[in-house]
């Protein structure tokens, strides 16, 4: 008797989701559930006319800066720079306006459209909200590459402050699904990180927001985080892969396969067909020769340059793979 997974026809799928339509989370079951490298590239084709539908052949650059790093009063498991951690990461307090300027000058000459600037926090302090208003400023109207900040949780009034000053996107990760992150952190809830991103989106601001693959989360939990972005309406999803830090928790975690990375991108995008799917941090370790892969299973962002406290492949590189794909860069 055939499997659900055997049984729902890709094609079918995602001819119901460029009419309109969406994906249920039976048939997204049966994808994630896919084993046999002819089936999911059946189902990457499938993601790729989505992914045509609806992005075209555009691909979101972004680099990030890491602004603040370590010392950060959070348990995330994965995250080296939890001050709870014995870890090799560096720490060093907020950069001046100047460092983050030449850091968004950089991004800017390897090819990237925007500029995230990150710092290690619970979450944003009033008395850092005016430097970082100058660099949004600044790096809009100095540098002219898309300002956006990852700073943890904000009140509104901070978000409206850095509106104002010219940052069009916050990223804000929800990591995993709700019945997974108290294994992921136990220092603040899921609900926390969901209400940021629902006030963001409240105001007027972009989205940025996903997860990490290979938190010890079940596929089941993957879906569930997937159908939490798409009910979010998020406008950019990274999708992190687990690159285990020494001295975390999570140290000893397996990484998923390339395989069940290059499906799971796929998987997320019948059920975020309008989202631009960012391929993040750990994709060369964890996907190695296998990253094109993910840009013909329905991702359309990437984060270059490097991570927060790993370093990532020559931009130079990573610009030639998409050029090769047929992206507009």
């Amino acid at each position: 008797m055939p499997t659900t997974a055997q049984i729902v026809d890709p094609k079918a799928v995602a001819d119901r989701i460029i009419a309109g339509g969406k994906i249920t989370m039976e048939e997204a079951e049966a994808f994630i559930a896919l084993e046999q490298w002819s089936d999911i590239l059946a189902l990457a084709a499938q993601a790729t006319r989505i992914r045509e539908k609806f992005t075209g052949g555009e691909v979101d650059l972004c680099a990030l800066v890491n602004a603040k790093s370590g010392l950060c009063s959070e348990d995330c498991g994965f995250c080296s720079q939890s001050a709870r951690y014995e870890t090799d990461v560096s720490t060093y307090p907020m950069m001046s306006v100047e460092q983050i300027l030449e850091r968004a000058r950089q991004a800017k000459s390897f090819g990237a459209k925007r500029f995230c600037i990150v710092a290690a926090n619970r979450g944003l302090s009033d008395k850092d909200l005016p430097l970082l208003c100058e660099a949004v400023r600044r790096v809009k109207a100095e540098v002219g590459i898309e300002p956006e900040c990852s700073l943890g949780f904000l009140t509104e009034k901070q978000l409206l402050a850095l509106k104002a000053a010219g940052m069009t996107r916050y990223n804000h990760n929800l990591e995993t699904s709700e019945s997974h992150f108290e294994k992921v952190c136990t220092t603040h809830t899921y609900r926390e990180r969901l209400e940021t991103m629902r006030m963001v989106k409240r105001n007027g601001v972009e989205t940025c927001c996903g997860g990490i693959l290979g938190l010890g989360e079940s596929r089941q939990q993957r879906l569930e985080l997937a159908f939490e972005l798409a009910e979010l309406d998020v406008t950019c999803a990274p999708i992190n892969v687990l690159n285990p830090r020494p001295g975390t928790p999570m140290e000893e975690n397996t990484p998923p396969s390339p395989q069940e990375v290059v499906k799971t991108i796929a998987v997320f995008r019948f059920i975020l067909p309008k989202a631009k799917l960012e391929l993040g941090g750990g994709r060369e370790v964890n996907l190695r020769d296998f990253q094109s892969m993910a840009f013909l299973a329905g991702a359309n962002s990437l984060i270059i340059g490097g991570y927060l406290t790993t370093h990532g492949r020559q931009p130079g590189q990573d610009m030639k793979m998409l050029r090769d794909l047929g992206f507009t860069v």
